[in-house]
């Protein structure tokens, strides 16, 4: 990814940014290759900034044809029937990132990202999944956990006002600004699968709600065979029901997620256009620190929740039972 440096037209492109973040984090990027996932609300805003910041190239997997339901939230795709007919997410938000700029390779993959090889991912620098399943999560990022080079694997999911970030960056070296020096730091991360299975009970009571309200929907969607989304106020009994079982299997009180809150993310299975706004941002500027190596990154999970309005970084790791 180091590769050659930037020639003078991407130079002139991106003067502004390379005055903030420097000339080699700037060609870091013009070398790097991501593949995405799923492409709704908020992915679609994680394009757009990636793009605009001008990584090397954006390959786009979405084999949902475009409909109504396609449309929300997702800036992306033209509102016109006659634009988008007959064709998928990934072929519509493909033609449109590339006016956002020329000089990034925008393409399209076809197939399930969950059959796919470790050859595959080898091609990446970066990995994001997009509203996937909870299998579709651990078997990709094992899968990029097991290839010789690092991949930086990220998931993101928006339900209503909501939003999930998950970030795996392995063991992660980068620099950062303290005071007036530049210091060398280094990170190790858990993958997805020792995340979402640290036990519950030695959680800080601050802990987002959003972060076992997930977990909770992960496993109903996975347990009803549903894919993302597919569900609706009917089956709030059944969520309730198995948010009592995983309550009971961590030792902990029912009352640590707000029946009101699963309510709100099995029947808000459109996104909120401004929640798709700040945490797309994020998502691109996580990207962003981790391709450039410079800068904290994220780890390892971020939640927003429009209703406050507030976001915050949660570092769940077996962490909390190593004492």
């Amino acid at each position: 990814m180091d590769g050659e440096e930037l020639t003078e037209q991407e130079t002139a492109l991106y003067d502004r940014q390379i005055r903030v973040w420097g000339a080699n984090a700037q060609r870091r990027l013009t070398k790097s290759h991501v593949l995405v996932s799923g492409i709704k609300g908020t992915v679609a805003e994680f394009c757009k900034n990636i793009v605009l910041a001008g990584v090397g190239s954006v390959t786009l997997m979405d084999d949902r044809l475009v409909n109504e339901e396609a449309l929300n939230a997702n800036f992306l795709i033209p509102p016109d029937e006659n634009a988008y007919r007959g064709n998928t997410v990934a072929e519509i938000c493909c033609d449109s990132l590339k006016d956002f700029n020329p000089m990034v390779r925008v393409s399209v993959e076809k197939g399930d990202l969950s059959t796919l090889g470790l050859e595959f991912f080898e091609k990446f620098d970066v990995v994001v999944i997009g509203y996937g399943s909870r299998a579709t999560k651990k078997s990709v990022n094992e899968k990029c956990r097991n290839l010789v080079k690092r991949v930086a694997f990220y998931t993101v999911d928006c339900r209503d006002s909501c939003g999930e970030i998950f970030v795996d960056l392995q063991n992660y070296k980068y620099t950062k600004k303290k005071l007036e020096e530049t210091v060398e730091c280094e990170l190790n991360f858990p993958s997805f699968q020792e995340a979402i299975s640290v036990p519950w009970k030695p959680f800080p009571r601050r802990t987002a709600k959003l972060y076992f309200a997930m977990r909770v929907i992960e496993v109903f969607e996975e347990s009803e065979g549903r894919k993302h989304g597919e569900c609706s106020l009917l089956d709030l009994a059944r969520v309730l029901e198995i948010k009592k079982q995983l309550c009971e299997a961590n030792s902990v009180s029912e009352s640590l997620i707000p029946d009101s809150l699963l309510e709100r993310l099995i029947t808000g299975t459109t996104e909120f256009p401004p929640a798709c706004a700040i945490v797309g941002g994020i998502l691109a500027q996580e990207v962003i620190k981790a391709v450039s190596c410079k800068g904290d990154p994220l780890k390892n999970f971020f939640y927003f929740d429009g209703e406050d309005g507030k976001g915050v970084m949660e570092d769940i790791s077996n962490s909390f039972t190593s004492s």
